[in-house]
């Protein structure tokens, strides 16, 4: 099943999109339907469909300042518009197909089979990721694998400073200063990371203990090698002071 989220501020361009939609595609889910892009935005942050279907022309912000608001995204983009003058712009927002209004049902077939290919291809890699590491933990390699902006990335666990989340996307630092954006929740990250040597101190952050400098008990922070302080949350201070 492909689940959907239609953004358009004219409410009969998304009842005509949801009819079409249901009618003549038994595998679509609509799972959401918005006329403010605000809330749209909200929805997103912690909900992962595998396509949004955007208008462009909207009175509070257009589609692509909406799309400037998810850098990293897993969910296919297709626009939705009565003009036609934006079929580049929407490329380099890398938007999987272009409809013009009114929607032919011939175009929006086709579009439907181009969300389904990526959707296949994203499982693809992450069938692939998901092998890989049985292999690491096989070979007892201290690797962690990260799949991000279509490619897989292999980071040496010892190089991960502390990971930070804030909702769908979770930041990892490295100890050369480096971050990585991931389209993850830090609960995803952190089934990745060995157990051994990283603990999840906070809502929000994930450390390294072989990173760790000092932990000031009376203000409830760490400092890293790195001189960064993290708070810990009160309520896994216990279980990190056990961990120690």
């Amino acid at each position: 099943m492909i689940s959907v989220v239609i953004v358009d501020d004219e409410l009969s361009a998304v009842e005509s999109l949801v009819w079409e939609l249901k009618h003549f595609n038994t595998d679509i889910s609509v799972v959401a339907q918005f006329t403010n892009p605000e809330e749209a935005i909200d929805y997103l942050t912690t909900n992962n469909p595998d396509c949004l279907f955007l208008d462009i022309q909207m009175p509070t912000m257009d589609g692509f300042q909406f799309l400037n608001k998810f850098p990293k995204r897993d969910f296919a983009v297709v626009i939705t518009t009565a003009y036609n003058e934006y079929a580049i712009k929407a490329l380099k927002h890398e938007a999987i197909d272009y409809l013009l209004k009114p929607i032919d049902s011939d175009d929006l077939q086709e579009t439907i089979k181009k969300i389904k290919k990526h959707k296949s291809k994203q499982k693809s890699e992450l069938n692939f990721e998901l092998a890989f590491e049985q292999f690491n933990e096989r070979f007892n390699k201290k690797k962690v694998t990260i799949n991000t902006d279509g490619k897989l990335i292999f980071i040496d666990a010892d190089d991960i400073l502390l990971v930070s989340g804030d909702g769908n996307y979770s930041t990892i630092e490295l100890a050369n200063n480096q971050k990585i954006v991931v389209t993850k929740k830090l609960k995803e990250v952190n089934s990745l990371l060995p157990q051994d040597h990283f603990f999840r101190i906070h809502n929000s952050y994930i450390i390294n203990l072989n990173h760790l400098k000092e932990f000031i008990k009376s203000d409830g922070y760490v400092v890293l090698t790195n001189n960064k302080k993290i708070p810990v949350a009160r309520q896994r201070k216990s279980d990190f002071l056990e961990k120690l």
